[in-house]
């Protein structure tokens, strides 16, 4: 088994003239933790979404756990094993925990009656109270709808849903955006929970402290290019060095590990 976990040659995104993602050459291993960084439309979404297949790309290649891949869509890099925590959080509010980590993907019983199936919602509460665990998620009442719960809570919901289905990777898209210190260093708890147990994680964020804290390695975009690779773990790389890699003042970096 290889230990590239996923890779990108060449992956590029044009918007008619715009073009928005230019040959991003990447590679994550199986278990690292990376932040991707840049400013305000330096194509950090973008990336993302030719990863997981919410778009499709202009050109390039996407190799996920050793086969080359191309997603019609976010459903095909769900059952790939690519789970992602969005800013929009992506959850049904009418509905509860179990209901909201099953949505579209319910387990049923009694599949021998053809078309006619029940929802397994004892398979799918004990299935949910095992995700939770798994990250240390707490939710008093996982009975309770989505709609009465803190957004801390919310996005916790949405990221143990990446645990509940034992995905290889897991990206999350400013997680801690929106949320207050507590709620920050909850969600921080978790990352490291995933950390611990060899999760792949990809983490978009502008927290600087956030990201030092929490990952191996930062990859930056600017204008669209990958114009950094920072190995923070061995190295003596600072904030300051980032910041001046998202602006432009510093160029040149090194692209060990990135391919």
């Amino acid at each position: 088994m290889s230990d590239i976990i996923l890779e990108t040659k060449g992956l590029t995104k044009h918007y008619g003239g715009v073009h928005a993602l230019e040959e991003a050459d990447f590679t994550l291993e199986r278990g690292e933790h990376v932040a991707i960084m840049g400013d305000n439309g330096a194509g950090k979404s973008t990336f993302v979404r030719q990863i997981t297949g919410v778009e499709q790309r202009t050109r390039g290649t996407v190799t996920f756990d050793g086969d080359e891949v191309h997603f019609a869509g976010p459903l095909d890099a769900r059952e790939a094993g690519i789970e992602t925590v969005f800013q929009t959080l992506a959850l049904a509010d009418d509905l509860n925990v179990p209901d909201n980590l099953f949505l579209g993907r319910e387990k049923t019983k009694f599949n021998w009656l053809g078309p006619f199936r029940m929802l397994d919602y004892k398979g799918m509460r004990g299935d949910t109270m095992a995700g939770l665990e798994k990250t240390g998620v707490k939710i008093p009442n996982i009975k309770n709808s989505i709609a009465n719960m803190s957004g801390g809570q919310r996005q916790c919901v949405a990221i143990a849903r990446t645990a509940t289905f034992a995905s290889k990777l897991t990206i999350m898209d400013e997680p801690t955006a929106a949320l207050g210190v507590q709620e920050t260093a909850q969600v921080e708890n978790i990352i490291r929970t995933l950390k611990e147990q060899g999760e792949s994680l990809i983490l978009v964020s502008h927290n600087m402290r956030q990201v030092f804290d929490l990952v191996d390695r930062i990859i930056v975009f600017r204008r669209g290019r990958i114009c950094a690779n920072l190995d923070i773990k061995n190295s003596d790389y600072t904030g300051e060095d980032v910041v001046s890699y998202i602006t432009g003042a510093k160029t040149g970096a090194e692209y060990e590990g990135v391919a």
